[in-house]
């Protein structure tokens, strides 16, 4: 027995040791660890002035920073999440904000602040260069912008909301820890206490994603949480949209541009007018940008807008980027001074001429312009507002690379938006093809009216066509009116016959090594393209150009701008 004894303590031994080691890692498996995250880490902070932005419910890539306790947002976020009407002038050192009567004007590293020339300041600087990054205080974005922040220092996050729509709400039940992600072994983000609220974002078997009244995200168990109730938070009411009035008409548009190469050009209007009907506003090309500081040439006389006036005709004088060489856009846009200059220069001629509103060509605008020149069109219709001018804006057909027009803006701050609804083909195509088919134009309104409100949109239609040469791999076009083309068709017995793709009466033919195209315009083509306009009830049509139709065209426009 003696010798058995030793045996049997070593064996209890051994099944005690192995039982509290059995028991330790069952405790271990179902204890909850108390290892802390590193919040630094968490929320992704690299600097003592980095401030992390939770949008909403969910952390986005963008930070703010602080700069002598102030939060600031860099020109990008502002742009991107609270308002793009914000205008950068690099060239000036410029924070700019056209309302629909004045401009906010803030030099850059200043506490002040001049709306239309009336000053105030704040305690703060407004904004600031950091390196080629512009800042701009979060307070002070917060003017012109509904949303609302709260910074948090321990460590440094902001939680922002630009909506306030119905969400889920929970108490929490007893002492416990938000968690990095849902399982007791998960890092502690921090401690929550019994009666705390918590927003949940996603509910799962055991655990809870939820948002704690200081924005951290992560996860809490759902023992430990009440039933969820429905909330909705107050929405911010210190900030009203403003309202940018437009001197739209009560009737369809019917635009014709007139062009004028000159001043003698203008004793042609009763010539040009002579065939037309039901239109009811004349856009000669009178001006066009002359150099980068803002002048431009003028071919304006009283003397038509008098006689346009007795022909029951708004003339709306045309501005363009392109007739006189060596202008450069972005110069001339991108600095205030030059801008204003422009703008001044431009309205003075309206109220001098008498004309009745403007009309903005710019076109081939390079990427870099983009900015500026919708801050003209901003600016521009300030003074256009004030004196009852009607501001309306030619744009392309919306493609990818023409979205820095910037559509929707023109569509907000402008009275009409012009589609230039052609040139589909043109000079420099690497193909032939029709100047407008019928899917170009369509898709050029419904896109522009998924921007812009219908009764913004104008539409223009082309009077000219396109004659195509197609030589082994040299392809080459000449712009004619419509007697012309119906002449050349005429002269070299082309058979001509309808096109269902395009909606035009087209026409081929061979001679030698050359293969000649005709898509015509004429009124065939201008009846479907009017029949689709009036679909999308836009606010009218325009022509380019007069004295390149023919008599019958007038007929099926008259028709259409008849039609209620």
């Amino acid at each position: 027995m003696k010798k058995i004894m030793p045996v049997l303590i070593a064996i209890v031994l051994i099944i005690v040791v192995a039982g509290i080691g059995f028991g330790a890692k069952i405790a271990e498996k179902y204890s909850y660890s108390k290892e802390r995250a590193d919040l630094t880490q968490y929320f992704g902070i690299t600097d003592s002035d980095d401030v992390p932005i939770i949008l909403q419910n969910e952390q986005i890539e963008e930070h703010a920073r602080l700069f002598d306790g102030v939060c600031y947002f860099d020109f990008a976020t502002v742009h991107k999440y609270f308002n793009d009407r914000f205008y950068e002038d690099k060239k000036e050192g410029l924070l700019l904000y056209a309302l629909p009567d004045a401009v906010v004007s803030v030099p850059i590293q200043s506490t002040t602040v001049s709306v239309g020339g009336s000053e105030t300041g704040r305690d703060y600087i407004i904004a600031r260069y950091e390196g080629e990054t512009l800042y701009v205080a979060a307070d002070f974005v917060k003017e012109y912008a509904n949303f609302s922040y709260t910074l948090y220092t321990e460590p440094n996050h902001m939680q922002v909301y630009t909506q306030w729509g119905e969400r889920q709400i929970a108490t929490v039940t007893k002492d416990t820890q938000v968690r990095y992600q849902g399982g007791i072994k998960s890092e502690i983000l921090k401690d929550v206490s019994e009666g705390e609220k918590v927003i949940i974002l996603e509910p799962m078997e055991t655990w809870t994603k939820v948002k704690t009244g200081d924005a951290f995200i992560g996860y809490v168990e759902n023992k430990k949480l009440s039933e969820p109730v429905s909330d909705t938070p107050s929405p911010v009411t210190d900030y009203v949209e403003p309202v940018y009035e437009s001197n739209t008409r009560d009737h369809k548009i019917n635009l014709a541009w007139h062009a004028v190469a000159g001043v003698a050009g203008n004793d042609t209007l009763s010539e040009v007018m002579a065939q037309t009907k039901s239109v009811n506003v004349i856009s000669p090309t009178w001006f066009a940008l002359s150099d980068n500081a803002g002048n431009f040439t003028s071919f304006a006389t009283t003397d038509y807008v008098a006689r346009a006036h007795e022909m029951g005709l708004e003339v709306w004088g045309l501005v363009d980027n392109f007739t006189n060489e060596g202008v450069d856009t972005y110069e001339v846009l991108a600095g205030t001074s030059t801008r204003n200059y422009l703008i001044n220069g431009l309205v003075e001629a309206a109220l001098q001429y008498g004309l009745d509103g403007i009309n903005i060509d710019f076109e081939n605008i390079s990427l870099d312009a983009g900015e500026p020149f919708i801050e003209f069109i901003r600016e521009l219709s300030i003074p256009c507002r004030q004196h009852g001018l009607v501001l309306s804006v030619d744009n392309y057909v919306p493609m990818g690379y023409t979205s820095h027009y910037n559509r929707k803006e023109q569509g907000i701050v402008a009275d009409y938006v012009i589609i230039m609804g052609y040139d589909e083909h043109h000079r420099g195509s690497e193909t032939a093809g029709s100047v407008a088919s019928i899917d170009f134009v369509e898709k050029g309104i419904a896109d522009t009216v998924a921007e812009v409100p219908a009764n913004k949109v104008i539409n223009a239609i082309p009077f000219y066509t396109r004659i195509w040469e197609t030589n082994g791999t040299t392809v080459d076009s000449q712009a004619v009116g419509m007697e012309l083309a119906q002449q050349y068709i005429s002269d070299h017995g082309i058979d001509i016959s309808w096109d269902e793709v395009t909606c035009q009466n087209y026409g081929e033919y061979q001679s030698g090594s050359s293969y000649y195209q005709v898509w015509l315009e004429d009124a065939d083509s201008i009846r479907v393209k009017l029949n689709i306009m009036s679909k999308y009830g836009i606010a009218g049509v325009a022509e380019w150009k007069l004295g390149f139709e023919t008599a019958p065209v007038w007929d099926v426009i008259a028709e259409y701008m008849n039609q209620p």
